[in-house]
């Protein structure tokens, strides 16, 4: 970013070359967030596999908190970031109190 803010003092061939540099970076990041998106797709691939075959099998799909914290949601109750949500423990502040 420091190059960017002294643009004046710069040739021609100095702005094309950082341009160069700055395209290059931008390419291996498009890249890396492409693999990131694959491995993403593969995983959630398989979670959907698993459920399948669970279904399949005559196992519940969704568990009883699944329910439970979707029933609250389409209550209004959902928990703020100050209370915790069902099933889990409270903080050490809160259970000092």
């Amino acid at each position: 970013m420091d190059d960017i803010v002294d643009l004046v003092s710069r040739s021609d061939d100095d702005l094309r070359a950082l341009i160069a540099e700055l395209e290059a970076e931008e390419r291996e990041i498009s890249r890396r967030r492409r693999i990131l998106h694959g491995e993403l797709d593969i995983l959630r691939a398989e979670l959907v596999m698993r459920l399948q075959r669970k279904h399949n099998q005559g196992e519940a799909v969704i568990s009883v908190d699944d329910v439970d914290g979707l029933s609250q949601i389409l209550a209004g109750k959902v928990p703020t970031a100050d209370e915790p949500s069902a099933g889990e423990p409270p903080d050490d502040e809160d259970a000092e109190q």
